[in-house]
């Protein structure tokens, strides 16, 4: 009978924990490595897959401080940076300030004034120079629009600065030596409403002179206009007039109707309400509480409404009243709305796309 050939049990047990032991010792390296001393700070954690909710509530905004391009002459002006959108409602309502404004309320019987007349013909000298040195030209006409003149002389500095506005701000082109406008890069991940925010100003008028059909449209790499806000504006009850400035630079003026007597609109300091810029909303009449709704042939606010609150004088805490577009322009320079300050609705269109909520003001004077 052939034998059977056994193993020996031992030199079994030598041959596998010759296998055994290194695998075991590749183990314990790369244990220590991920967990021990020469891993991972024992403060850090793996937070894959662990979202932040409040964080994550948060909209991705580009919040970097645009860059205003300008000419070497000129000292760009440090424009603050701003919070993400969600979290700038409380510090626009703590920064309004009565701008300097001047008054002009036209005086019969004023005789032309020599200065105003040397400071308007300076104007019209820097306006024939080629090229046209418009913004120089602006400044002799702003200063001589916060000085007495004639009635006439007031009549053709407003008019001129009307028109060099169509140039240096509703026009795609940037002057040298404008503070009132710039340039700015756009930045991936930038956004047209927070440009507006960060310069004071709507993202709609931003659209308007850069010829961009939707905000979404905006492209990192192009260069736009931007123009340094807020816009202002003052009411006068004695002419209906009301007139639109850049800071403190006369823009143009408008015909406005304002509140029938019993309903005057009051006089003081208003400020754009936050929350206040609506597109036809509804509207309930308090005197007899009908509801208009926009699709109704009689709703009588026109295209745009945009909701004031009172600061200062008479306006001071007064709610419910606004600027609005109207059904009847044939009311337009008159004294026949319940308080309302009432304009054409292309000149209500306007002025939404201008007035940065929270910070433009409105000063009706008497």
């Amino acid at each position: 009978m052939a034998r059977r050939y056994h193993r020996p049990r031992g030199r079994r047990r030598n041959v596998n924990w010759i296998y055994i032991i290194p695998v075991l010792l590749i183990v314990a390296v790369a244990i220590a490595y991920k967990y021990g001393p020469f891993g991972k700070d024992k403060n850090q954690y793996d937070t894959t897959g662990i979202t932040n909710n409040a964080e994550a509530s948060v909209p991705e905004l580009n919040e970097t401080e645009p860059e205003i391009v300008r000419e070497p002459s000129q000292k760009p002006e440090l424009t603050p940076e701003l919070p993400p959108e969600s979290a700038l409602e409380p510090i626009l309502s703590e920064v309004v300030s009565k701008p300097n404004l001047p008054e002009i309320i036209p005086v019969p019987d004023v005789e032309p004034n020599p200065e105003a007349a040397k400071l308007i013909a300076e104007a019209t000298a820097l306006l024939s120079e080629k090229p046209s040195r418009v913004i120089d030209a602006r400044s002799k006409l702003k200063e001589a629009l916060r000085i007495p003149m004639s009635i006439q002389q007031r009549t053709f500095v407003k008019d001129q600065l009307s028109e060099l506005a169509d140039k240096w701000l509703f026009s795609r082109e940037i002057f040298p030596d404008d503070k009132l406008c710039g340039s700015l890069q756009v930045k991936p991940g930038d956004q047209l409403r927070v440009i507006g925010k960060q310069f004071k100003v709507p993202y709609e008028i931003l659209m308007k002179i850069n010829n961009i059909s939707q905000p979404q449209n905006l492209r990192a790499g192009e260069t736009i206009k931007v123009i340094d806000g807020p816009f202002h504006a003052k009411v006068y009850r004695s002419t209906f007039t009301m007139d639109l400035y850049l800071q403190e630079t006369f823009v143009r003026s408008f015909r406005v109707g304002l509140g029938k007597p019993g309903s005057e609109t009051p006089t003081g300091l208003w400020c754009v309400k936050t929350g206040g810029k609506l597109v036809k909303p509804v509207w309930t009449n308090p005197l007899d509480g009908k509801t208009y709704y926009p699709e109704d042939p009689d709703y009588p606010l026109g295209s745009r409404w945009i909701g004031l609150e009172g600061l200062e004088g008479a306006a001071k805490d007064r709610t419910g009243f606004a600027l609005h577009g109207t059904k009847d322009p044939e009311q337009i320079g008159t004294a026949d709305s319940q308080g309302c300050i009432r304009l054409h609705n292309g000149d209500a269109i306007l002025l939404y796309n201008l007035f940065e909520e929270g910070l433009s003001t409105v000063e009706v004077v008497q």
